[in-house]
């Protein structure tokens, strides 16, 4: 069974970063595919990058490409999700999450199997 936590969330002005950190147990971080979501409210969640486990290269939602970067570190593992240049529309809970698909994009949450208990972001002046 994996267990993910995710931690790192809090309050910026718009144009602020974050790096939120998603600590794995139960297997390493690399066993599965891994990756980022977001829900806002009254929103689907909503895919913001994954790693692949075939590969190990970063994938990102179109729309996320840019100010987001995703990493993974074996030795702490942990993944992580570096946030540059926040906007407002960024506020959200964002989630980690294991085993699914990542195959050049993030598949949908339905694809996902663990999931952490969500890290609020917020985003505001």
């Amino acid at each position: 069974q994996v267990q993910l936590v995710e931690s790192g969330g809090g309050s910026v002005q718009p144009g602020g970063s974050l790096t939120l950190s998603c600590a794995v147990s139960g297997r390493s971080v690399g066993y599965y595919a891994v990756c980022w979501f977001r829900q806002a409210p009254g929103k689907e969640r909503e895919g913001i990058a994954c790693i692949s486990s075939t590969d190990g290269r970063p994938y990102y939602d179109d729309f996320m490409k840019g100010r987001f970067t995703i990493y993974s570190d074996n030795a702490k593992n942990s993944l992580y999700l570096q946030m540059n240049n926040l906007k407002v529309e960024d506020q959200a809970v964002n989630y980690c999450a294991a085993n699914g698909r990542c195959t050049g994009y993030v598949a949908p949450a339905s694809e996902w199997d663990y999931w952490g208990q969500g890290t609020q972001v917020n985003v505001s002046s």
